[in-house]
């Protein structure tokens, strides 16, 4: 592969930080918190980290409503805080990378406060407004967190236009005086050394010609299909790495929902002319529910054929092309070892390590979770009371106790399953008060399976998830077959096992991962292999693969 890019070898951190480590003792994470755990970063052997937004906002949506581009949120530090950080980082030799969230901004941005006032100010035309149509919204579009995508404003007489919350109004980037601004916030935060940006929901930023209507039932998936990928989105990319990131040696990954294959190869081409790689959904969107209007909420398995069909597509589509992401969960999906995986006692360990395996082994960026590397799991919540995350309140609210389509038992088995909130509980560093996350009551409520899932106890294991992790990463780092090699699917229609061959320059890997709690038989030729490179099973018993037994041969 010409041209690699240090990014391509590269092994990602996120780091959500109201919930990785309070050092003031406030119950909330913060930066300095983050400094504190930078020696366990290094440990796990990753490159860089990337930070959820920590800049001022009233955090109607945990950081992602911005008030101010330039400013620390207080309840992290303060910019002398941010600039320790980012030396501490470097010093370490890792890199930083920042959300940078430009689709919207909070309405609480002197931006927003002076575009409201009037439709003749400097900021009039900074957001998407619009009149009225027979006394109601513009269109029908529905926002993601439930309830219309408008709000309108006496003041002027007009709605603006949010995707999300309606403290998030979406910025209007027809406006080249708008792009101008984005690209100077950009341009402070690389001028202070920052290593690159994620890139929140940035395919949504330009919105289809006339706002029309959507298709029924025009829920959110529906408005999102209409809006991702709009006409001018390769030209917003375009102009943004001529006029910014082609002047730094930087990472940049791009949010982008409802994205195709087929279009990402445009957004990451190996010309480097927009983005490096996009964070794509398919693999996470799996298993919808069968009643349009409940989207998202359900709590059915994934389908290992579809699962491995999602990934394959992406692998074979940006081979030589683009580059992927490689990801099983984030801030805003539930823990993978509970989604993917078998999170009972028996089991959680083996199957975090497959999971790790099977995604580690793809050709792309693997994007490492707080906590995935412990196995955390989801919290399994059982009471709408327990919860903070703004859209799984809204849509209990909205599709049980308004709409009245189904029952609250049935929706907080969903939530369970699949709610931002099983991520952002404080990570689990020892089985002390409050997991050593913090000495006070945390912001939210700890996994209460901390006391036996926790970073202090996997360090004193050496066949923890942890140095399974770090081992995982090694091998990536020492082996160009993993981070080049093309991908070669096994057998796809096989929904117990998943298994795929890599090949670069005479050599090949063979990965082999059984997703069930079954003894299996499977014969790929494992036994011509020169090497086991990794297994989850202290021995190798070939052709017998044991529940969720994963293992990576190597071929010379």
């Amino acid at each position: 592969m010409a041209n690699k890019k240090w990014f391509q070898d590269s092994v990602v951190y996120q780091v959500y930080p109201m919930s990785f480590q309070d050092s003031n003792n406030d119950g909330v994470g913060d930066l300095s918190g983050i400094v504190q755990r930078l020696p366990y970063l290094k440990k796990l052997g990753v490159d860089v980290i990337w930070l959820n937004p920590i800049y001022k906002s009233p955090n109607k949506d945990n950081g992602y409503d911005i008030s101010d581009y330039k400013s620390i949120n207080p309840t992290y530090g303060t910019m002398v805080d941010f600039d320790n950080l980012l030396s501490q980082i470097h010093k370490q030799g890792l890199k930083l990378m920042m959300d940078l969230v430009v689709n919207h901004t909070s309405d609480q941005h002197k931006w927003f406060k002076e575009s409201r006032k009037s439709k003749d100010n400097k900021y009039s035309d900074y957001y998407i407004w619009r009149d009225p149509v027979d006394g109601h919204e513009p269109n029908n579009w529905r926002a993601a967190f439930g309830g219309p995508a408008w709000t309108y404003v006496p003041q002027r007489g007009q709605y603006y236009l949010h995707l999300f919350a309606p403290g998030q109004p979406d910025l209007n980037w027809e406006n080249p005086q708008v792009r101008e601004s984005v690209w100077d916030i950009m341009r402070f935060w690389l001028d202070k050394g920052v290593d690159g940006f994620r890139m929140d929901v940035i395919n949504l930023i330009s919105k289809p010609a006339g706002l029309p209507d959507a298709p029924a039932p025009a829920m959110y998936p529906e408005v999102e299909a209409l809006v991702a990928d709009g006409p001018k989105l390769n030209d917003y990319l375009h102009e943004m790495n001529e006029k910014v990131l082609s002047h730094y040696d930087v990472m940049t990954v791009g949010e982008m929902p409802s994205s195709k294959a087929e279009d990402a190869v445009d957004y990451t081409s190996l010309k480097e002319d927009e983005l490096n790689m996009v964070f794509q959904f398919q693999h996470v969107s799996l298993a919808p529910n069968p009643n349009p209007k409940l989207g998202k909420w359900n709590d059915q398995p994934v389908k290992l054929t579809e699962l491995k069909e999602a990934l394959g597509h992406w692998q074979k589509a940006l081979d030589g092309k683009g580059w992927n992401s490689l990801y099983w969960n984030n801030h805003d999906q539930p823990r993978a070892v509970s989604r993917f995986g078998n999170d009972s006692p028996k089991y959680r360990e083996v199957s975090a390590k497959m999971l790790g395996t099977t995604l580690h082994m793809l050709q792309g960026t693997p994007f490492v979770f707080e906590g995935e590397e412990l196995g955390m799991t989801n919290v399994h919540y059982t009471d709408l009371n327990q919860y903070e995350d703004l859209e799984s309140i809204n849509f209990y609210h909205e599709l049980v106790d308004q709409d009245k389509i189904i029952d609250g038992k049935t929706m907080l088995k969903y939530l369970a399953h699949i709610s931002r909130d099983n991520a952002r509980t404080p990570m689990q560093w020892d089985s002390g008060l409050n997991a050593g996350f913090s000495k006070v009551e945390p912001w939210f409520a700890l996994n209460p399976n901390y006391k036996q899932i926790n970073t202090e106890e996997e360090l004193k294991d050496q066949n923890s998830v942890f140095y399974y992790y770090q081992k995982l990463i090694r091998l990536r780092h020492d082996n160009e077959v993993i981070r080049y090699g093309n991908y070669e699917e096994i057998d796809p229609q096989d929904d117990q096992v998943f298994s795929y061959r890599r090949n670069y320059k005479g050599q090949a890997i063979l990965v082999i991962s059984n997703f069930t709690d079954q003894t299996l038989s499977r014969d790929y030729g494992q036994g011509k292999a020169n090497e086991l490179l990794i297994s989850n099973y202290d021995d190798d018993k070939g052709a017998e693969l044991r529940p969720y037994e994963s293992k990576v041969y190597l071929f010379r």
